[in-house]
């Protein structure tokens, strides 16, 4: 049987950040992933660095490529209803999020009117800061609503500025991303204009047959530590600038082990030295999940026919 790959591309940070092609290949021959390529493209000259994805995507084949920004827009993007204003917007989708916030609300503001004492005590201990506690004891969505989750409620739902995915991710990763990386998902929140423009340009000329996947860097490292494939102190530790290097390759040596992925030294010490070029990886780890049909099915509301969304499952 042939050999199947799927690549990953980093494009976050920096307006002079390097940014890394990932790709990864398996042989279900033998059972076994490969980190097949690791580029590096200089970002200094659109037009090269243009050429260069378009180059590497022929090269090596590539037919699904994982990226970690949007592939969809907001409702409001291209509506041109009379416009009765963002809380009051017609469009099904977000009638259905704007009532699954609505319900959350009511059942929390039931168990406070139920017992107003218990609530606040309950709430009180749930603030706690607790460094061993267990991110996963409960689903961001299950009452008590913790006060950060139920303020992002409380804000409501912006169709001009948040997808419907938005909503499903808070509902389960809301609280784990504030407690393990102090931020919470946007779709456009830290995604500047010009990668958009420059990548829908960009995709123009891909091969007809490349077909794209959105996935989230921390929401991947979540599943890996839910999964018990590294540990908490892995991901404290990523960006230690005394100790990033290391941690990243422990974290990697976890990674090769458990999902069963050969990489190469050479590839290692890039993985190692260049926080972008592990990015890349960890989306790809995404793509494994797509060749393996163990991502998570999305509900409809969510779009996931147009968002494209990786959530992983490595259980």
């Amino acid at each position: 049987m042939d050999a199947q790959n799927i690549g990953s591309l980093s494009m976050k940070g920096g307006r002079n950040d390097n940014f890394y092609f990932c790709l990864i290949e398996y042989y279900p021959d033998s059972d076994r992933w490969f980190l097949k390529s690791l580029l590096p493209v200089k970002d200094e000259d659109a037009n090269d660095s243009d050429e260069a994805i378009r180059a590497w995507i022929h090269n090596y084949n590539v037919k699904q490529l994982v990226v970690d920004f949007p592939l969809s827009k907001a409702a409001c993007s291209e509506c041109e209803i009379d416009c009765p204003g963002a809380g009051h917007c017609p469009k099904p989708d977000v009638i259905t999020v704007r009532d699954k916030i609505k319900a959350l609300l009511n059942e929390d503001q039931k168990l406070i009117n139920s017992n107003p004492k218990k609530y606040e005590q309950e709430r009180n201990k749930a603030d706690e800061i607790v460094y061993n506690r267990d991110i996963f004891e409960k689903e961001t969505s299950h009452h008590l609503l913790t006060r950060s989750f139920k303020r992002r409620l409380k804000k409501g739902f912006l169709p001009y500025w948040n997808r419907t995915l938005d909503f499903w991710i808070w509902k389960f990763y809301y609280d784990q991303l504030l407690d393990t990386f102090n931020m919470s998902f946007d779709s456009f929140g830290n995604i500047s204009l010009m990668i958009l423009s420059r990548f829908s340009y960009i995709k123009r000329h891909f091969p007809k047959h490349v077909e794209l996947f959105e996935a989230n860097e921390q929401i991947i490292l979540i599943e890996l530590l839910r999964s018990k494939i590294i540990l908490r102190k892995d991901i404290d530790m990523l960006n230690d600038v005394d100790l990033g290097l290391e941690t990243r390759l422990e974290t990697i040596r976890k990674i090769e082990n458990k999902l069963n992925i050969f990489i190469y030294n050479h590839d290692l010490d890039i993985l190692v030295k260049n926080p972008r070029a592990f990015d890349s990886f960890i989306l790809a780890l995404a793509g494994q999940n797509v060749l393996q049909k163990k991502n998570l099915s999305l509900p409809e509301w969510t779009n996931p026919e147009e968002t494209k969304f990786i959530i992983p499952n490595f259980s």
